[in-house]
């Protein structure tokens, strides 16, 4: 029976152009492995991030709204799968390497805090080292996942996933073409979450995005990435400068007017005040920490530590653990 995988191999030199980067050409994993029979090195990619820990725990984790009522807000899960989806139609207009782009959307985002960005932001604040959480969804990828041993993604597909929040000189198009799409759909649902959680209407998005781009979340999105594919050439992906303004525009509108509403940001307080207990808890309790965890106590110190668990929680976790520690239990009188 032949190798499935170097068959496939073989094709992605037919399918992808010159820009794009083949399973084949990859510079490798952190540890040499045997390859795999039936499946490129990105394939596998995917596969190890679809199935970890950090990527199902993705579903109860704020993107914008902490704790929206309503089943159609997104969360980081949705958030992660869109931005993918997306990466996967530009990587195929442009004959790159779709595997490749889809294993850096599934990770970007693997070491997201709970609450999102106030999350994010409060741990930065507390912890000496500084947090980002495309640094974090590195760790992850390479430390903290498979109990120590890490996923052993390629080389690609790490760097992508560092790199997709502001980009890198030596960047792949696919990691740009993750990096661009991640930001296009962000803009784009979280508006269509502000509509939805009546922060404002339709009507009342913005001329200027609504005659460029449409009415509606689809139309939206597809106006960005139709302009995306017609603009890039040579390996360079871009947006037209017509629509790089509209989207700068946007951009500044969502962070000037939609995350600044007290709708979307009236609880952020309340996170920053939870995470500071939290890690001062830990950082003093390390005992306390699963045993997962403390394995990396003596190289790393307990503050990181701290770290990485609360980090790792999703946003029910992390509340109940909260009232665990915090909130005196009721009692009755028997």
């Amino acid at each position: 029976m032949p190798c499935l995988r170097e068959e496939r191999e073989k094709l992605e030199h037919l399918i992808i152009g010159r820009y794009g980067i083949c399973a084949d050409q990859s510079k490798g994993r952190l540890y040499p492995e045997e390859e795999c029979e039936l499946r490129t090195c990105f394939q596998r990619d995917i596969d190890r991030i679809t199935h970890c820990k950090s990527f199902r725990r993705l579903k109860h984790k704020t993107q914008v709204f902490l704790h929206p009522e309503g089943d159609h807000y997104r969360t980081r899960l949705t958030h992660t799968l869109e931005v993918t989806r997306l990466a996967r139609t530009v990587a195929r207009a442009l004959r790159l390497n779709e595997d490749l782009a889809e294993a850096i959307g599934l990770g970007h985002d693997l070491g997201h805090t709970p609450f999102g960005h106030a999350g994010e932001r409060a741990l930065n604040s507390i912890y000496s080292g500084g947090f980002k959480h495309y640094e974090q969804s590195l760790r992850v990828a390479d430390v903290l996942e498979r109990e120590g041993k890490g996923l052993n993604l390629c080389y690609e597909t790490r760097m992508g996933i560092l790199h997709h929040t502001h980009g890198a000189p030596d960047d792949t198009p696919e990691a740009t073409a993750v990096r661009l799409c991640d930001r296009i759909a962000y803009i784009n649902h979280d508006l269509d979450d502000s509509i939805r959680a009546g922060i404002l209407s339709a009507d009342e998005v913005p001329a200027l995005i609504r005659e460029k781009c449409g009415n509606r979340n689809s139309e939206r999105i597809n106006s960005f990435i139709t302009d995306l594919v017609r603009s890039s050439k040579d390996g360079i992906l871009r947006l037209s400068d017509e629509m790089q303004e509209v989207f700068d525009f946007f951009h500044s509108y969502m962070f000037s007017d939609i995350y600044v509403n007290p709708m979307a940001k009236g609880e952020e307080s309340k996170v920053e005040g939870m995470i500071l207990r939290l890690f001062e808890y830990y950082v003093s309790n390390p005992d306390a920490l699963p045993g997962e965890s403390r394995r990396f106590i003596e190289t790393d110190g307990a503050e990181r530590v701290a770290v990485d668990y609360i980090s790792g929680m999703t946003d029910g976790y992390a509340i109940e653990t909260y009232e665990r520690l915090f909130i005196p239990l009721a009692w009755t009188v028997k």
